[in-house]
C-alpha cells in the first residue's frame, strides 16, 4: 500500500482509530507493551519538579507512566489527534495536554529537561524538522527518549501478521493497522536513528532493547 504521511491524512488516521488504540495495543501486544513503556521510563533521570514534554502522546500512557514514577514532575503532553487527546484528559488530569505540531510548536527554547516520543516518528513527514525542534525546546544536557520497533525478529513478524488481523475483527478500521505496519517496515533500525539523531545534535547516552531487540529505547543527550 502507498503511505502519504501528510499531517492531514496522519491526523485523521489516529482520529479514526483512538476509541480502539488502547484495547488494540493491549491485544496485539499481548500487554506487554505497557511493560515496556514503563521499563524505558525508568531508564530516564527523572527528578522532582522535572519540566518533561511527551512528544505525540496519543492517548497519554507515557506521561501517566512518567507521574507515577515521579508524582512531583512537570508532565506536558503534545500530540495533534484531538481524539487521542480527548482519552489522554480522561486519563489522568494531572498531566497538561495540549493540541500541537511537534515540528513547530510554540515553546520556548530550552524549555524541558526531558522529551519522549514513543511510536511517533515514523509517523512524521518531516522526522528532521521533528528532531530539531525537540533539540530546540530541550535544555543543554537534557535527554530525549525514544522508542519504536526495533530488529524485524519473529516477535516483529507476529506483529505484522496479527495487527491488520485482529483489527479486521475488533475494529472497522483495517486500513491504517495496514499503515502501522508498513511504516515500520521502512522505518530506520535503532542503529540508523542513533546516526541521525546525533546529526541533530544529539549524542547517545544509553540504550536498551526489549524483547529479544523487536523493540529498542535509545536515550539521546542533548549537546
Amino acid at each position: 500500500m502507498t503511505i502519504s504521511k501528510t499531517p492531514e491524512n496522519i491526523q485523521n488516521l489516529f482520529n479514526q482509530i483512538a476509541a480502539g488504540y488502547d484495547f488494540m495495543n493491549n491485544l496485539i501486544s499481548f500487554g506487554l507493551h505497557r511493560a515496556v513503556k514503563s521499563r524505558a521510563a525508568e531508564l530516564l533521570d527523572i527528578k522532582p519538579h522535572s519540566r518533561i514534554l511527551d512528544a505525540c502522546c496519543g492517548t497519554g500512557d507515557i506521561a501517566e507512566l512518567i507521574k507515577t514514577k515521579e508524582p512531583f514532575a512537570e508532565v506536558t503532553g503534545i500530540d495533534f489527534s484531538e481524539s487521542m487527546l480527548s482519552i489522554a484528559k480522561k486519563r489522568i488530569n494531572t498531566v497538561n495536554f495540549i493540541s500541537g505540531d511537534i515540528t513547530a510548536t510554540e515553546f520556548p527554547s530550552e524549555s524541558f529537561d526531558i522529551v519522549t516520543m514513543a511510536f511517533g516518528l515514523r509517523n512524521i513527514q518531516n522526522a528532521e524538522k521533528a528532531l530539531c525542534e525537540l533539540h530546540r525546546i530541550l535544555k543543554p544536557g537534557g535527554e530525549f527518549l525514544h522508542l519504536d520497533f526495533g530488529k524485524k525478529n519473529i516477535f516483529s513478524r507476529i506483529f505484522d501478521f496479527e495487527a491488520p488481523v485482529l483489527a479486521s475483527i475488533f475494529t472497522k478500521y483495517t486500513e491504517p493497522y495496514k499503515y502501522l505496519v508498513k511504516s515500520k517496515e521502512i522505518f530506520p533500525s535503532p542503529d540508523e536513528l542513533i546516526k541521525d539523531f546525533e546529526k541533530c545534535g544529539f549524542k547517545l547516552k544509553t540504550r536498551k532493547d526489549f524483547v529479544l531487540g523487536a523493540i529498542s529505547a535509545q536515550i539521546m543527550e542533548k549537546i
